[in-house]
Formats: C-alpha cells, structure tokens, sequence
C-alpha cells in the first residue's frame, strides 16, 4: 500500500467515523438466520422495502424450523412486495429446509457453507460472515464498488476485484466498519445518478474527475 493510500484510508476512516459513530447494516434483524434472509430480499430493493415485509414474515416465521414448514404460496404472499419476489420465495424456503436437514436450523459461519445455500453468492455471504459474525470481509454491492473507485481507493471494473483491492489495503481491524462507511456514503451522499458533491465530507480526498 502507498502512502497516499494509507493516508486516504485514515482520512476516510477519521471522517466518516464522525458520520457515523455506530456503523452498522440498515436492515433490521435479530438472528444470524433473519440477516439471511433479509439480504436475500434485498437484492435489487431498499433495506426500507425490506424492512416493511420482515416485520410481518419475521412474526409468522422468526426462524428457521418455522420458515420450513411454511408452504411456497404462504411464503410467497408474504414477500410479494418485494422485487422478484417468486424467485425469492422460492430461495428462502429452500435455504430454510436445507439449514433444517444439514445445519440443525443454524447458519453456518462458513463462508463455503453459506455459498452453498440456494441463491445465497458471495456478496450475501459476505454480508452474514460480516454483520452477524463479525468476520473481517468485505461485502461490496454497488454502492462500496462506486464510492471506492471515485474517491481512489481502488481502479476496478468487478465487485470481486473491488473486494481483494480493498482487503489488500485495509487494517484487517477495520475492515468491518471500513464496508459500513462506504455503503452508507454512497447511499446517502456519492449517489450513482446526482452525487452530492457540494455537501461531501471527502471531497477533498476524492480523485473522481467529475465531481461538481
């Protein structure tokens, strides 16, 4: 790592840490088994939508014996909200069963196990190892991808390139918080379509040309 990497890396470390004091996931859980299922709902959705639909189906079925014994169409009614929601539904029930048969109802907290969960890839498995046990991966959606290649941290084309660039770089201690910082200001502050440049806490870091 240069030292104009290491320097930037602080920075953004000291500033958003002001940000945000308690970085955490947006979605609302309680389980390691909730997280799952919450992040399998929140491909292509708002943490927002998806907190709206857990409420209920977290009630009817806060775990995973209970979302097993659930029928497809329950299931589906439940998430119906949600986009994609008959692939998802179908997802959900299959992973219930499968951590019932092979797991004793638990997630795993391995990173193979995870990914061999029906419709569970590496960023959903990234996002479980991450916030639920506390592993120091890097999940990158879109959000971490564009902020880390606007502001510099990272020259890349791929979420996966974007994951082993930033986790060659970053304090393995940090790394946790590190992915929370990034998502939350490219949610909030460096969006995709109208980033906030004017109001943006790192603007002075912040490599990317196009910044108004």
């Amino acid at each position: 790592m240069t030292i104009a990497a290491e320097k930037k890396i602080a920075a953004i470390r000291e500033i958003l840490g002001r940000v945000y004091p308690d970085p955490k996931s947006e979605l609302i859980y309680e389980t390691p088994f909730q997280l799952l299922i919450a992040t399998i709902l929140a491909a292509q959705s708002t943490d927002k939508q998806v907190n709206i639909l857990t409420k209920e189906l977290f009630r009817v079925c806060p775990d995973a014996p209970a979302m097993s014994r659930m029928d497809l169409d329950s299931i589906t009614s439940l998430v119906r909200t949600i986009n994609y929601f008959n692939n998802k539904a179908k997802n959900i029930l299959a992973v219930s069963r499968k951590l019932v048969e092979e797991y004793q109802g638990e997630v795993p907290a391995s990173r193979e196990a995870l990914e061999s969960l029906p419709g569970v890839g590496r960023k959903t498995a990234n996002v479980v190892l991450s916030n639920a046990f506390r592993q120091p991966v890097m999940p990158v959606d879109t959000h971490v991808h564009r902020v880390s290649n606007r502001i510099g941290l990272v020259k890349t084309s791929k979420p996966e390139e974007t994951e082993a660039g930033l986790t060659a770089i970053i304090p393995e201690e940090w790394v946790i918080d590190f992915h929370h910082y990034l998502l939350l200001h490219g949610r909030y502050t460096c969006k995709a379509k109208k980033p906030e440049c004017g109001k943006c806490q790192l603007r002075d870091i912040c490599d990317w040309p196009d910044k108004n």
